[in-house]
């Protein structure tokens, strides 16, 4: 999962950098707003940690734009004011949830993973297709109630296409999910990948589960 960390302040952007790096997700920062417009327009994101009062251009202003657009990535707002009306000039901007500085990064973890439930649609962070488990908070998966051994990286292209199940996802849009800002493509690490992860989610399973669309690029589906 990719998120974007919008924070002004040098030392808690670099914290919640490394913190999410640490839970597994894929990380790009910013400490301006108009930095985050161009980080914005250059990828897609799986959240956004959003401080409101920003260079160049406010938060609010920030996520107002966004939701103009039409851009409904999910957004946790931080902020140092705590007033009742600050809050809610927040969410009725669009923020999907909001967290008052300080705070435990335990707890800003746990909002982000309810976010991310929400936006798939799903009560809980397993997902299942025929046979296959995936726990995205345990980072477990089963075939067949087998347990599959997955290196980091597997996991999180794994995640991504069954948090995505029945969507078919180019190998681009795959590598930019995963990798961050900086990735550039145009080579084929995506397709190494989805082979380690057919050799040990589909090789000796019955049905596959992991599809090749001809000119597209990969789908995790269940085919009757």
């Amino acid at each position: 999962m990719r998120i974007l960390v919008v924070e002004d302040e040098p030392a808690l952007n670099a914290l919640l950098t490394k913190q999410l790096k640490s839970a597994h997700y894929s990380v790009d920062c910013c400490a301006d707003g108009l930095d985050a417009q161009d980080y914005l327009r250059g990828a897609e994101y799986d959240a956004i940690v959003l401080d409101i009062m920003l260079p160049g251009q406010s938060g609010l202003a920030l996520l107002r734009g966004m939701r103009t657009a039409g851009d409904k990535t999910p957004v946790l707002l931080l902020t140092a004011r705590d007033s009742v009306e600050d809050r809610v000039a927040g969410l009725d901007t669009g923020a999907d949830d909001y967290l008052v500085k300080p705070f435990a990064l335990d707890e800003l973890l746990a909002r982000l993973r309810v976010l991310l439930r929400r936006a798939a649609g799903s009560v809980s962070d397993v997902f299942s297709v025929a046979d296959l488990t995936v726990d995205c908070a345990a980072r477990t998966v089963f075939r067949a109630g087998r347990a599959v051994s997955l290196s980091s990286r597997e996991f999180d292209i794994l995640e991504y296409l069954v948090r995505n199940a029945g969507v078919v996802l180019s190998r681009d849009k795959i590598g930019r999910h995963i990798w961050n800002y900086d990735y550039e493509g145009g080579s084929n690490v995506v397709d190494v990948y989805i082979r380690y992860l057919r050799k040990k989610l589909d090789d000796g399973f019955s049905p596959k589960l992991i599809h090749t669309v001809r000119g597209a690029g990969y789908v995790l589906r269940e085919e009757g």
